[in-house]
């Protein structure tokens, strides 16, 4: 008998459990507030992962090269305004549009002097890449200890100085 009596009040706690939003009703959702403005060095990073993105596709085969030109035009007008109220903001311009175009080409220059460079194809859009994704060539490094460039795709060791290679 005592079972009897919990398995019924089992089976009515759930028939309220799963009946319950529909006698209620809907419970209204309270939104967050919208959230401000991006900043301009938020901006600059999605304009250059935008960036990054449309060139893979292009190199996959992805993106047309019309479709390619339009849409580098644009995110590459993004970025360079991002990059300039980002440089006003920061007060590191002092006074003409030369000195902001200056600053900014020297951030680009910085930035595609770390991407890895392939031999035939040029700078990669992959910054952890060991192999070209167009042509499959090794990407050759560079020693941190000596500068000197590494070119064996499974070197352990800098054949000049010695030293043992990052991994």
């Amino acid at each position: 008998m005592l079972a009897l009596a919990v398995g019924t009040l089992l089976a009515v706690g759930a028939l309220a459990y799963v009946l319950y939003p529909l006698l209620v009703g809907p419970v209204p959702v309270r939104r967050p507030a919208r959230p401000a403005a991006p900043s301009a060095h938020a901006a600059e990073h999605e304009a250059v992962v935008a960036l990054r993105e449309i060139e893979f596709d292009r190199v996959t085969g992805k993106l047309s090269d019309a479709d390619y030109a339009e849409l580098k035009t644009r995110y590459t007008a993004r970025a360079l305004e991002a990059m300039r109220a980002d440089a006003a903001s920061a007060g590191r311009v002092a006074g003409s549009a030369a000195d902001a175009d200056e600053a900014i080409e020297a951030a680009v220059r910085a930035y595609r002097e770390r991407m890895r460079r392939c031999a035939t194809c040029g700078p990669r859009p992959e910054p952890d890449a060991v192999y070209c994704s167009n042509c499959g060539l090794y990407l050759a490094g560079v020693c941190e200890s000596c500068g000197a460039s590494v070119t064996e795709s499974g070197a352990t060791f800098c054949a000049s100085c010695g030293t043992t290679l990052a991994a």
